[in-house]
């Protein structure tokens, strides 16, 4: 099945893109520095599934950013959707097919640390995850190992030069450990506290999986999330909002664009 969908997608565009992008909720806009784009929506890709979560456009966008041939989606996939995590990380494993050897994964996440405020970009340098293991089952051998290791996921290189791309445009970066669960439900104030004790900076719904794979697939890889509320301001008369999430995305996408275009450089 990736290699009908990838041969599908060579079909279609000419680019042959070195670095895959994936978009969260409300940062699909990032998309549109890609220049002379070729945007296919994922209806139209064989075995694609259709994103329904909020913010979420659906396409898959080919094209240049920074002088760099890229890929990247404008929504991801949610386990909490319906969907195997098969079907959750089948884009990636396309990207791999495609050539892909660098991804850059965003995403909205919910504080922990209480360091954080609404609006803060965090890198994130590790995980902890409460999701189903998308390797669980046979092997696709010749994509990668039956245990990759996971104890350098997150790209110091590309950590680095996030700070020095921050830097640049007067922005302070934080750094922390992301949580990933099923959701659709927000956390509750115990869930936050738990997770906090665990070691966890910010949590989500996503990502995680995706980056699963990737290291499988012996990818570099980059991930940053937008801290779109906070533990510490949740109480009866402030409650976790999903449109408002979106809303906080959408304010910090210009800033991660500037970031992830540096990076892809």
């Amino acid at each position: 099945m990736f290699d009908e969908a990838a041969d599908y997608l060579r079909s279609r565009t000419s680019y042959r893109p070195e670095c895959g992008i994936i978009l969260g909720s409300g940062l699909g806009k990032l998309a549109d520095n890609i220049e002379d784009a070729d945007i296919i929506p994922y209806s139209e890709i064989p075995h694609f599934k259709k994103s329904t979560a909020t913010g979420h456009k659906g396409n898959l966008i080919f094209g240049k950013l920074g002088g760099t041939v890229v890929v990247a989606m404008q929504g991801r996939f949610h386990y909490y959707e319906g969907y195997a995590m098969s079907e959750v990380t089948f884009p990636v494993r396309v990207m791999a097919r495609m050539g892909v050897r660098r991804l850059l994964v965003s995403n909205a996440a919910g504080g922990i640390n209480p360091n954080f405020r609404v609006g803060d970009l965090m890198i994130i340098t590790d995980h902890i995850n409460f999701m189903p293991n998308p390797l669980v089952g046979r092997n696709i051998e010749e994509m990668g190992v039956r245990f990759p290791d996971m104890t350098t996921v997150y790209s110091q290189r590309l950590r680095q030069k996030a700070h020095e791309s921050a830097e640049k445009i007067g922005v302070t970066l934080k750094e922390g450990t992301y949580v990933a669960e099923t959701g659709p439900t927000y956390e509750t104030p115990a869930e936050y506290r738990m997770y906090g004790m665990l070691g966890g900076d910010a949590v989500g719904m996503s990502t995680v999986p995706e980056v699963i794979v990737a290291r499988h697939c012996g990818m570099e890889i980059f991930g940053m999330s937008v801290i779109t509320n906070c533990a510490a301001d949740l109480g009866e008369d402030c409650l976790n909002d999903g449109d408002e999430v979106v809303r906080v995305a959408d304010r910090a996408a210009d800033k991660m664009g500037q970031i992830f275009t540096e990076l892809i450089c």
